[in-house]
């Protein structure tokens, strides 16, 4: 049995019938990761002494009938801006290359207390502003799918390491795309919650009011049982919201028979390419097998939304690097410095009439989901570029086309795999709802997965 091929679930109900320990499943994924992720590139830091503690102490409990949960002894890794106690914590940057966290983020402590064994901190794109992944400071992430392509980005180490069998879940953010770009392009799960349903203390902050933090993993189910695990309110985090949290397994197997599906058809989508286009359409006809009503629609200003996003994204995160980008600009790469520097550039009045068209659009896409259960749209427009290819910051305004409107907004959003090009690269599927609608969300993306076979493949490496 390959143990680094298994979901969350399945890993976890050989463990409770004690058919493996989290021993021998801890020390198979770092043997993984010590023959792979030499072309991959997707650690930072890796902390086999701390995993491997960890996995002992879950294997001692569970024997003694002390079993937590689906988590318990499940080796999960952490995008690099997630403090963890005693681990550097460096956000792809040379500023934060010594930094050794004093305490554990919100999520982190989450993990913890559920018993999940954590094998260390993936690579990602400097400060989590850009997409390619391309990280001047700790070397290129790679695509598993393809080396010479990029995994997408920020959390590029979690798409790579999760498609190449180096964890079996992770934790990233996603600021206008960053979970759901690499999860598209590497062909796994990733969800950006509601704004203000997982807390972001202890996670170092790209745009303090577009900043998600959220789940991936390789099928919906683990990506569920993930967020169950990290949502709720924290009274320590400004931004989180005091919302109860459902149980997102609760009916995560219901389907979709009678729901309202809106697949966006409208003049935004004229930029993707017509192998992802075809997908998704074949995607939604999959939807209408399933019993749902599939309404194509047009989408309320996308492109204002993802264009006022990045306004936003590049305004704050030069607002919280502003001493660094002040005293020592050289220590940025070349990509991360020009978008820093154009949002410094920005002036009060164009930041200020950003944050009202967010307004406005969130007040619009409240109004569209009164009508719709759910939206269908692309994760990203291409598949995986070349690493090599077009400036990032290029790569950022194509590949976050159809992301960002969703952190601007704050509605929920998951990409799943629903294809892959003739070169053989994953293509992902968006789905977005109504703001805390996750449950909704999960449920709509297992009907899919469970009627489809594009989630048991796997890259050749």
């Amino acid at each position: 049995m390959d143990l680094t091929s298994l979901s969350i679930i399945e890993a976890a109900g050989l463990i409770v019938r004690r058919e493996i320990s989290p021993v021998e499943l801890t020390e198979a994924h770092l043997r993984r990761i010590d023959r792979v992720d030499r072309a991959l590139n997707s650690y930072i830091t890796l902390t086999p002494d701390v995993a491997l503690h960890s996995a002992r102490q879950a294997e001692t409990e569970i024997q003694l009938g002390d079993y937590r949960g689906t988590l318990h002894g499940i080796p999960l890794a952490l995008k690099d801006l997630y403090e963890m106690r005693s681990v550097r914590t460096t956000g792809g940057s040379k500023f934060f290359a010594e930094n050794i966290s004093q305490v554990d983020a919100a999520a982190v402590e989450c993990l913890n207390a559920a018993g999940a064994v954590l094998l260390g901190k993936l690579n990602m794109h400097e400060i989590a502003l850009g997409v390619t992944n391309n990280n001047p400071h700790f070397g290129a992430c790679h695509n598993p799918w393809n080396l010479e392509r990029t995994p997408g980005g920020s959390s590029g180490g979690s798409g790579s390491a999760l498609a190449a069998g180096l964890c079996l879940g992770s934790l990233g953010s996603d600021t206008g795309g960053s979970i759901r770009i690499p999860a598209s392009l590497c062909g796994v799960v990733g969800l950006k919650p509601t704004y203000g349903r997982a807390s972001l203390r202890g996670v170092i902050p790209l745009a303090w009011s577009l900043d998600h933090a959220g789940p991936m993993g390789r099928r919906v189910k683990d990506v569920a049982i993930l967020l169950q695990a990290i949502a709720g309110y924290d009274p320590l985090d400004p931004a989180s919201v005091d919302i109860p949290v459902p149980d997102y397994m609760a009916e995560i197997d219901n389907g979709v028979r009678g729901w309202r599906i809106a697949l966006a058809n409208d003049a935004f989508l004229t930029r993707a390419d017509a192998e992802v286009l075809e997908a998704i359409h074949t995607a939604a006809q999959v939807f209408s097998g399933l019993g749902a009503e599939v309404i194509p629609t047009g989408l309320p200003n996308g492109r204002d939304a993802a264009l006022n996003n990045g306004l936003i994204v590049n305004s704050e995160a030069a607002t919280f690097h502003r001493e660094r980008l002040e005293k020592a600009p050289e220590g940025f790469g070349k990509d991360v410095y020009q978008r820093l520097q154009t949002g410094a550039a920005y002036t009060a009045t164009e930041y200020i009439l950003a944050r009202r068209i967010q307004v406005e659009l969130r007040r619009l896409f409240e109004l569209f989901f009164d009508e719709y259960d759910v939206l269908l749209i692309p994760t990203t427009p291409i598949a995986a570029p070349l690493l090599e290819g077009p400036d990032a910051v290029e790569q950022a305004r194509t590949l976050t086309r159809f992301t960002a409107p969703f952190n601007l907004t704050g509605l929920p959003a998951l990409s799943l795999p629903c294809g892959f090009t003739r070169e053989g690269l994953p293509i992902g599927l968006q789905i977005v709802a109504r703001q805390w609608a996750e449950a909704a969300l999960l449920r709509a993306g297992q009907a899919y997965e469970a009627a489809t076979e594009w989630h048991f493949r796997k890259p050749e490496l």
